[in-house]
Parts: C-alpha cells; structure tokens; sequence
C-alpha cells in the first residue's frame, strides 16, 4: 500500500520458494540456503583403524581383505569411488578369486574407469609374485645349535676383524636362526654392551633361544673378567624374560671359546 505518497513493491521469483525461517525481522526480502551434497568420504579421512595401510601396519596382513590389500598397491580410486570400492569392483566380476583376476588382461582391466595401465600392470605383477611365491620352497634357516655350528657360521664374518665387536644371534625354539645383529663396536681389548638392546630385539623378533657372540682380535681365548660379568648380566636377563641362554662364545681367527662347553653355563 501506498507509503509517503510511494507505492512499494516486493520482488517475487516464482522459481524459487521462500525460506520463512530466514527472513529477517522488518526486511521484505528472503533468503534460503541451496542443500549441499553429502560427499563420501575418502580413505584418507577413515578411521585410522579402517585405513588399509595402517591397519596392516598396527594389525598384521592377515586381517585385510582382498580389496583391502590390492587398494594399497593401486593407491586411489576416482572421484567418488574409493581405492578399496574400485577393488571390491573387479573382485566382484572376477567372483572374488586371485587365479581368475591374475588371468585378465591389461587392456581388460583398463576398461574399468578409474584404471589406468599404471594400476592394471601394478595389479597384474602382484598377481604374478603371489604364482611365483607358491613355485618357491621356504629358505633353509642354518641350525645353530651347537658351540662349533655357531663358530663356524659367525667366523666369517668376525675372524678379520681388529677390532671387538658383539653379536647376538636370535634363534627359534629349534635353534634355527632367525637374525644375527651387532649389538656393539668398541675398541682393541674391549667392548661395552647395553643388555637392555639385546632383550629389545630378542622380544622385536620373537626369538626364544638368545647366543652371544664376540672377538678377541689378540687371539687369546681366556676370557676376561668383563666378559664373565656380561655373560652372568646376559643370563640374568634371559632368565627374567624367559628366554632361553644357549651360549656366550668368544671367537679367534682359527679357534673358538664356549661358556656352555666350558661348564660356565
């Protein structure tokens, strides 16, 4: 209605429809927000117990799927589409099994949209280490136990040596090895070693039967008062963690000292 002697109009637009919960108080015109679209979520923004990556790192390749391991080595899906869903799509029309996927081709699998021949051959060379892995027969572990198999497995690697250095050998419960490490360098006639590290790698790779190992660059095969009191420091803490102490040997370039031949034990 007139106002003042002027007559005030309102703006209308019959395409949209006005959001009464937004006008403001005292204002002829409206205002309504435009819905957004809810986007997915990505790999990167899952919970870091979901994420593939982590979630081989924190619990072991065993827990992952199928999906979960090939998205890890395809790395990205499409906009939209997940590394793992990509996967999940392609396992599907492979009815979930590696033989047939490993028997596609390049060009096949590149018919997949988010496909690329980066990812189709990353995906097929998998396959192919998986084929060639089952063709392979398990490495021999050498069998370290006893003081002359442990002499001869670790003079190599020491009898030229002019300085001490200390090894530990981690074995399993079959006195099979399963890493050899050096612990410590120190210098002509002596080294220091923390026990603390040896029993940290011991517990890191799951050994059950620990061997200490170290040089006499001077040739003498007597061991010293230092090396005694590492050898008892070493049993101790096998003792406290259940470990079982085969041998603490002293090396020369021909010969060889055993606390566990030697009684000492």
């Amino acid at each position: 209605m007139p106002r003042n002697g002027k007559e005030i109009t309102k703006s209308t637009n019959s395409s949209h429809h006005p959001c009464p919960s937004s006008q403001e108080e005292g204002s002829e015109s409206y205002s309504c927000l435009t819905p957004q679209p809810v986007s997915k979520l990505t790999i990167a923004n899952w919970s870091p117990d979901d994420q593939p990556r982590e979630k081989l790192r924190d619990k072991g390749p065993q827990t992952l799927t199928k999906a979960e391991l090939l998205a890890i080595l395809v790395g990205s899906g499409y906009p939209g589409v997940s590394a793992v869903e990509l996967m999940q799509q392609i396992l599907e029309r492979c009815n979930n099994n590696l033989n047939t996927l490993g028997k596609m081709t390049i060009r096949e699998l590149m018919d997949y949209k988010g496909v690329g021949e980066a990812k189709a051959i990353t995906i097929l060379a998998a396959c192919e280490l998986g084929k060639r892995r089952q063709q392979e027969t398990p490495e021999e572990r050498p069998d370290l136990g006893t003081a002359t198999r442990i002499y001869r497995h670790m003079h190599p690697v020491m009898q030229d040596m002019d300085t001490e250095e200390f090894w530990a050998l981690y074995l399993n419960q079959n006195f099979r090895l399963i890493k050899k490490t050096r612990i410590a360098h120190g210098g002509i006639s002596e080294v220091s070693v923390d026990v603390r590290i040896v029993m940290r790698e011991a517990v890191l790779c799951n050994a059950t039967v620990l061997v200490a190992c170290h040089n006499h660059p001077s040739g003498s095969l007597t061991p010293s008062k230092s090396d005694d009191n590492l050898t008892q420091s070493l049993k101790n803490a096998c003792n406290i963690m259940r470990l079982h102490f085969l041998d603490h040997i002293i090396i020369t370039d021909g010969n060889y000292y055993s606390y566990n031949e030697s009684g000492k034990l």
